[in-house]
């Protein structure tokens, strides 16, 4: 069989212009998986208030961010794709999630090189259902309708392998080692805690409670709370971080449900207040920088640590297209290729 590989990351609008961002946010959170309410509950809150209300603001957002080549996000992307494809013989493609280059066009131009075997690369390192889970099954149903001949196998979430710990800590203590810091705080992308709970495959084990993410138990595979704090977990052993020196949160929630704690942005308030004067942010759920890092954090992020008397503030880039990330990547995909094992076990 012909193999190629997707690479899958969550998207962008297509310019600045609050239509587009209009249009993009649309088929973002019209996901059942990203706002999952009832149809009609989810087409009310999305059609009838956000996207009356938030288009502009975020086109302003992005404005801000904004590469004179495109989004960053998909610059960088596609600077990850180039980098993998040069460094592996098997076809790489690239889609996004939301927006464009979408995932029907990826495997449309894997299909065209005569791939009928792909490996589906989802760009998060946790699992997630609003990142991982729907990449996942919208693959599967385009699979289904268009290219019932070929098949698909998927990378697992990758928040503990060791060449992804070894690349992401390399990454942090190389800014590390030029800054004079007090605290170092690993801020995940947020979710709603009720998306914890339905991930759980025990249908019992995930209570949020403290403990339930430090007991053993194979709800983990699907947990993403757990997995974001193991992440911060194992770099902060393989750099020998100091206790009371790191610490987790989670950034940019929606609406007023429960989403997980603590929150990146009452944390950044909370520690300046506390006389905290140099902290750096690195955001370990992102492989791309995009407006959740660039501008969240980033800008909004720095403005509220000077508010409170903060002095110094430095946010850590992504993996991007790092040649260490890139190489680690196109091992996986070659290691994939050649080998007649799960992608479970190859990496």
């Amino acid at each position: 069989m012909s193999k190629g590989v997707l690479l899958v990351n969550l998207g962008s609008p297509d310019s600045t212009d609050p239509k587009d961002v209009k249009k993009y946010l649309g088929e973002f959170l019209m996901d059942e998986r990203v706002i999952d309410l009832p149809f009609l509950a989810r087409t009310l809150l999305v059609k009838g208030i956000i996207l009356n209300t938030r288009p502009k603001k975020s086109a302003a957002a992005y404005q801000k961010i904004w590469w004179d080549e495109g989004s960053p996000l998909i610059v960088l992307s596609e600077r990850l794709r180039k980098n993998v494809d040069k460094m592996t013989s098997v076809p790489i493609a690239l889609a996004m999630r939301y927006g464009s280059p979408n995932i029907l066009s990826g495997l449309q131009e894997l299909h065209g090189e005569g791939v009928n075997e792909v490996l589906i690369v989802p760009l998060y390192p946790q699992f997630a259902m609003a990142t991982t889970e729907t990449i996942l099954v919208l693959a599967e149903e385009l699979r289904q309708q268009h290219f019932p001949q070929m098949q698909f196998t998927s990378v697992p979430a990758f928040y503990n392998h060791p060449d992804y710990i070894q690349v992401l800590s390399k990454s942090i203590n190389e800014k590390l080692e030029s800054l004079d810091y007090e605290h170092l705080l690993f801020s995940y992308h947020g979710v709603p805690e009720r998306h914890i709970r339905k991930s759980d495959i025990t249908k019992s084990h995930c209570k949020i409670d403290g403990s339930c993410c430090k007991t053993p138990s194979e709800a983990h595979q699907f947990c993403y709370r757990h997995q974001c704090y193991e992440s911060t977990r194992l770099v902060a052993e393989a750099l020998q971080l100091k206790e009371g020196t790191y610490s987790t949160s989670f950034q940019s929630r929606l609406g007023f449900d429960p989403w997980l704690q603590p929150y990146t942005d009452r944390t950044i308030e909370r520690m300046g207040k506390q006389g905290v004067k140099k902290m750096v942010v690195v955001t370990p759920a992102f492989v791309s920088d995009c407006l959740e890092t660039l501008e969240e954090i980033a800008m909004e992020g720095e403005e509220i640590f000077h508010e409170v008397g903060g002095k110094e503030f430095s946010v850590i880039p992504c993996l991007n297209d790092r040649e260490d990330w890139s190489k680690v990547l196109a091992r996986w995909v070659d290691e994939w290729a050649s080998e007649p094992v799960t992608i479970q076990e190859s990496i």
